[in-house]
């Protein structure tokens, strides 16, 4: 299918809790990296808690694999100083694309605190730094096709990202979702509002009524009651896996046909679910 050769993808991964298990990442990324992924993004800890295990999987991707290593960075609670040399260490080391974001707030805490509260402001002061090692090449920010859960209507959520979109960000990605229309319809009003720059979907595989429990409580996505009645319909993990994979490949499928400008997937640091998901969809 000529699909193969057109449609992007890319895929979100992070640093492992422990050190036992950053050989099983680094693995993943490896078989990952067989299908020639535009670029392998590494999350991020508030308030600069993980650079370090952040920035060796950053490195490994940079040297052991084809794809591009793009930087999470939050800047919820930070200082101006602190986010320029955290952005000026990542360009040292030669990573340059970036997605810039507010990131949450700490546990219990009810306001923003820093001198940066949101990311229109990293995005800006990405734009501004004086005496970078290395150009910036992306600057990607987050979009909510659902709206953010602190949003107050989804015409918000358009404005925030217009927002970002003139501070200098090049390139969107959205909160994870479970129907193709959510996404479309958000990029329609994206499009009316005039935002050009690429939106790409972030879908995960959800596999067991846990991990979407668990997503559904971070995300504040609505549950999809079908996907979550098929999955607790059996108790089988294999038989689970396919629901996941068979629901995404779907949603896939249904995006590329829609014109949607790649496919980014939430791979959970495990690489066969988001694979099969690129290989029953016909895109890998």
């Amino acid at each position: 299918m000529t699909r193969q050769m057109t449609v992007p993808v890319s895929f979100e991964v992070y640093p492992p809790r422990s050190p036992e298990k950053l050989p099983g990442l680094k693995e993943s990324i490896r078989v990952l990296d067989s299908v020639s992924p535009d670029f392998i993004s590494v999350t991020f800890g508030a308030g600069g808690s993980s650079t370090r295990d952040s920035l060796e999987v950053l490195r490994f991707i940079r040297d052991e694999s084809s794809a591009t290593p793009l930087a999470h960075l939050t800047c919820v609670g930070t200082t101006r100083q602190e986010a320029s040399e955290l952005v000026v260490s990542f360009l040292a080391e030669g990573i340059t694309h970036f997605l810039a974001l507010r990131g949450d707030l700490p546990e219990g805490a009810l306001e923003h605190r820093g001198e940066l509260h949101n990311a229109v402001d990293l995005v800006t002061l990405m734009h501004e730094l004086p005496d970078m090692p290395k150009p910036l090449e992306r600057i990607a920010v987050a979009a909510f096709p659902n709206g953010h859960p602190e949003s107050d209507s989804l015409d918000h959520d358009v404005e925030t990202l217009l927002r970002k979109q003139e501070a200098g960000a090049t390139l969107a990605i959205t909160q994870l979702f479970f129907f193709t229309e959510d996404y479309l319809t958000f990029v329609g009003k994206a499009h009316g509002a005039g935002i050009t720059i690429p939106i790409l979907p972030g879908l995960m595989p959800v596999v067991s009524p846990s991990r979407l429990n668990r997503v559904v409580e971070l995300s504040g996505e609505n549950r999809p009651a079908e996907l979550s009645e098929a999955l607790s319909s059996t108790e089988d993990a294999a038989a689970r896996e396919a629901i996941g994979v068979d629901w995404t490949a779907k949603m896939v499928r249904e995006l590329v046909d829609a014109g949607a400008p790649g496919i980014h997937l939430y791979a959970f640091n495990q690489h066969r679910t988001v694979l099969s998901v690129l290989e029953q969809s016909g895109v890998r």
